[in-house]
């Protein structure tokens, strides 16, 4: 399975970027994953496939189902073991996800009630899915 997050702005603040970069080279070494930024709300559904039996689409959106690690970890685990061949999780801007947008994807999730800037809420996406592809291939999470 692949993993891929598109996430509307630029990465432009460094220290964050380079949690990022940190978390995605982990993960890498045991998923592909590709990070995709685009301008806008409108270009995020741009990149992800019609057949949504195979392509999935997880919107973070704060109202969406909060998961502790463990269930977002059964989650991921679950797509990788019945066929999805990607997994693609949206982050919107400072506006968040049009109605649209969160009506195209297959699962709303919420990485918390608080309300995260989109930037942080990339690195805290990014932690988490190194930390749950880990422990899925049964390796301790390299603090």
């Amino acid at each position: 399975m692949k993993l891929v997050i598109r996430a509307v702005g630029k990465m432009r603040d460094r220290p964050m970027a380079a949690l990022c970069d940190e978390y995605l080279g982990r993960l890498r070494r045991h998923l592909p994953i590709d990070v995709h930024d685009v301008a806008d709300d409108a270009a995020l559904l741009g990149g992800t496939r019609d057949d949504t039996r195979r392509h999935e689409t997880v919107a973070l959106h704060p109202i969406g189902r909060e998961m502790t690690t463990a269930e977002l970890k059964q989650f991921i685990e679950r797509h990788m073991t019945h066929g999805t061949r990607s997994l693609t999780f949206l982050i919107g801007g400072s506006e968040g996800l049009s109605k649209a947008t969160l009506a195209a994807c297959q699962h709303q999730i919420s990485l918390s009630r608080l309300t995260f800037p989109h930037r942080l809420a990339r690195v805290i996406l990014c932690e988490q899915l190194y930390r749950c592809v880990s422990s899925i291939r049964g390796e301790p999470y390299d603090k």
